[in-house]
C-alpha cells in the first residue's frame, strides 16, 4: 500500500472515530442521565454528575454538542461513502486486504456512532414530551 493510501485511510478512520467519540458524548451528556432518572436511579445519576462534572456543561450546551456530533457523521457519511471510494478506485489494488478491512471498519464505526446518536438524540428532544404528553 503506498504512503498516499495510507494516509487517506487514516483520515477516513480518524473522522470515523472522531465521530463515534461526539456521539458518545451526546449519549454520556444528555441521554444517559435522562434514561437513568427515568428508571429511578436518580442517586447514580447524582454520583455520576459530581464524579464528572464535565458533563454538565455539555448538558447545558446540547444544542450544541448535538449539532456538532451530527455533522460530523454526516461528514463521516459523505466521506466513507462518497469520497473514499473514488479515491479506493484510484489509489488501492483490486483485492487488497488493508483498503478492504479499513473500509470495513470505517463504515462498522460509522453506523455504531450514528446508532448512538439517534438514541441519545431520542432521549434528549423527543422522550421528554412524549412522557408529558402521557402523564396528563
Amino acid at each position: 500500500m503506498t504512503t498516499l493510501t495510507q494516509n487517506r485511510t487514516s483520515r477516513s478512520v480518524l473522522l470515523s472515530y472522531f465521530s463515534l467519540f461526539t456521539s458518545l458524548g451526546t449519549l454520556l451528556c444528555c441521554a444517559l442521565p435522562s434514561l437513568l432518572v427515568l428508571f429511578g436511579f436518580g442517586a447514580s445519576v447524582a454520583s455520576m454528575l459530581s464524579f464528572l462534572p464535565w458533563l454538565v456543561t455539555l448538558s447545558r450546551h446540547k444544542q450544541w454538542t448535538f449539532a456538532v456530533s451530527g455533522l460530523l457523521i454526516a461528514l463521516g457519511f459523505v466521506n466513507v461513502y462518497v469520497v473514499a471510494p473514488r479515491l479506493q478506485s484510484k489509489t488501492c489494488e483490486p483485492g487488497d486486504s488493508a483498503c478492504d478491512d479499513a473500509s470495513k471498519m470505517s463504515k462498522i464505526v460509522l453506523w455504531v456512532s450514528s446508532a448512538i446518536y439517534v438514541v441519545g438524540f431520542f432521549v434528549a428532544y423527543v422522550l421528554g414530551p412524549i412522557l408529558t404528553r402521557f402523564d396528563r
